[in-house]
């Protein structure tokens, strides 16, 4: 039987418009396509198949750590086609391969569908912004797209921190360093202790992994910068409770205090498979008002999704709001719908009654504006 090649395969993800490719023994090549696992019509991969394919791709000091520790994680150039991000691991004895691809290509706000306020959160001077959401949602993309605009609109000294690098930035009118964790630095925690001294404007942590990076990061914003950050949770009510509940329970009352000054907006964001191809992102966005403030210092996060709802003139809205939209507008199946919303009871009675030609309207979801006018003022104080 001919021996695959990771070339051939590498491009075969790239000309099918692939995300990932799956390398494991028993089974042919496997693309993710649209969201959905694909066999590729070749042979079924054997034990020296898949050592071989990763050999070809894996650096030394790689391959050694997939002996030591089970597993290894690395992103390497394919020409000028994009960079693939690499899992190895091992699996029954046997090597496994995970590639994801990551686009050369920098992608433009509406090409992704960002929220318009964005652009002039971007030119805050100082202040956390979170992207949050689970992982493949496309979180790292919209970093790279801020951070491109950035780049380009203004002169700032911008550092990330990433793990591993996936978009690489040229320097534009910005000048951008972006340190890979494990091979430049040895973690989150050493990077962001290093970073102040650097004269940075703006700083990106990959992921707020443990209590030490996130009270960093805040301090960070603190003292004068604007700190992009992403973390794995779902909806900006989550993301709050998710943070502050890192740190023991004496600390909790500076953090509320620490986030209602420092934070500026969060955006969790879902990926769905888009009608008839492609994928399409899903928002849930908030931006930090006094009134949002006020309620994270005063620990009633549970208020904020009424909140987001009263505020769309600043350009918030809920997960479920945006991914209803997408449904009636044709560009999602209900059933995806359903599965990604965060109340999927009221989602599906929502289409059940949409289907019969119901009003909507009146199911579900938090107060609606004008219903408490205390709910509706605070956002205007200032």
């Amino acid at each position: 039987m001919s021996m695959l090649h990771i070339d051939r395969l590498l491009e075969t993800v790239i000309k099918q418009g692939a995300s990932d490719l799956h390398l494991t023994v028993g089974r042919p090549p496997v693309i993710r396509l649209h969201g959905h696992l694909r066999s590729l019509e070749t042979k079924v991969l054997a034990p020296d198949d898949t050592v071989a394919l990763m050999k070809a791709i894996t650096p030394d000091r790689n391959q050694q750590e997939l002996q030591e520790e089970g597993g290894t994680d690395f992103a390497f150039a394919f020409g000028d086609h994009g960079r693939f991000r690499v899992s190895v691991f091992k699996q029954k004895g046997h090597t496994a391969l995970v590639l994801r691809l990551i686009p050369a290509k920098l992608l433009t706000f509406e090409q992704i569908g960002l929220p318009n306020v964005c652009r002039a959160l971007c030119r805050r001077p100082r202040g956390m912004f979170l992207v949050t959401g689970p992982t493949g949602s496309g979180k790292t993309t919209t970093l790279a797209t801020m951070l491109d605009y950035i780049n380009k609109n203004m002169d700032r000294h911008i550092v990330t921190m990433e793990d591993p690098i996936e978009y690489y930035h040229n320097h534009k009118k910005s000048v951008i360093n972006q340190r890979e964790i494990g091979t430049d630095v040895p973690s989150f925690a050493e990077a962001l202790r290093r970073v102040l001294r650097m004269d940075p404007d703006v700083v990106l942590v990959g992921e707020l992994r443990d209590l030490e990076t996130i009270a960093a990061a805040v301090r960070a914003a603190e003292t004068g910068h604007l700190v992009f950050a992403t973390l794995h949770t779902t909806g900006c009510q989550g993301t709050i409770n998710r943070v502050i509940d890192a740190f023991p329970h004496e600390q909790q009352e500076q953090i509320r205090v620490q986030l209602s000054t420092n934070l500026i907006a969060t955006l969790s964001q879902a990926l769905l498979p888009k009608q008839p191809k492609g994928m399409v992102a899903a928002y849930e966005f908030m931006v930090i008002t006094p009134a949002i403030s006020n309620l994270i210092r005063e620990n009633k996060t549970f208020r904020i999704d009424s909140m987001i709802q009263t505020g769309k003139k600043y350009g918030m809205q809920l997960l479920d709001e945006h991914l209803w939209n997408l449904y009636e507008a044709g560009t999602i199946t209900a059933e995806d719908c359903v599965d990604r919303s965060r109340g999927p009871g009221v989602m599906q009675d929502k289409i059940d009654a949409h289907s019969r030609g119901l009003d909507v309207t009146k199911i579900g979801g938090p107060a609606k504006p004008g219903e408490g006018a205390e709910e509706k003022e605070p956002a205007l104080r200032n």
